[in-house]
């Protein structure tokens, strides 16, 4: 049952991400399981998940509804937020730097050299992952767990991940993780302090006008 459960949180968090249920709107249990060819179970089992994720809320009597997409006063709350303990994160993984965490930091540069030129869901999705992943091994290499759990629960690739995609800000992305990562190899801490908040803030404002009011 837990690899059932497991596949169709894949497959939601592929539809919502999708866009194919749209934000905001009421989602069909049994009409999901026969979709899905599986029991009502798993289907509950995943939406659960996906409240955790901030991609579906319950609502009492009711069921579940997708979220809505953030807003641009959401994505400014969620960079204000980054913008604290990233850079800061990004400073202390230079300073406390070790051959392991360079030759991570290298690998998981090495799983994107380029970027997917598709909108399509199936062609970034691999893309954002990598965004996350490297965002996350970041405040890991810090050192700081208290930071690392609150970055985790804001699960702010996923609900950037909603919005759009385009080949250029791909480009700026990895040219803007290089960045971070050459100073933070090369153990200096105030340009790895300063490449993370310049990607954070060019991350926001190619957010910004994707977003409503």
């Amino acid at each position: 049952m837990r690899v059932v459960s497991a596949d169709v949180y894949g497959k939601l968090t592929a539809m919502i991400l999708r866009n194919d249920l749209l934000p905001g709107s009421r989602i069909n249990i049994d009409g999901i399981a026969q979709l899905l060819r599986v029991s009502a179970t798993p289907v509950r089992e995943a939406l659960a998940r996906l409240e955790s994720d901030g991609l579906v809320t319950k609502i009492h009597l009711k069921g579940y509804r997708t979220t809505n997409l953030l807003t641009k006063r959401e994505i400014d709350d969620l960079y204000e937020f980054r913008l604290r303990i990233e850079p800061f994160s990004a400073a202390r993984a230079a300073s406390v730097v070790s051959a392991a965490s360079i030759t991570a930091l290298k690998d998981e540069l090495a799983t994107f050299p380029s970027v997917p030129t598709s909108s399509n869901f199936d062609s970034y999705k691999e893309f954002s992952a990598h965004d996350a992943r490297l965002h996350h091994l970041i405040l890991e290499l810090s050192g700081n767990d208290v930071i690392l759990r609150a970055f985790e629960h804001t699960h702010c690739h996923l609900h950037a991940f909603r919005l759009a995609y385009d080949s250029r800000s791909g480009h700026e992305t990895i040219d803007e993780h290089k960045a971070a990562v050459d100073a933070i190899i090369n153990s200096d801490s105030a340009r790895a302090e300063e490449a993370m908040r310049r990607h954070l803030e060019h991350s926001r404002d190619r957010l910004l006008p994707l977003a409503n009011d």
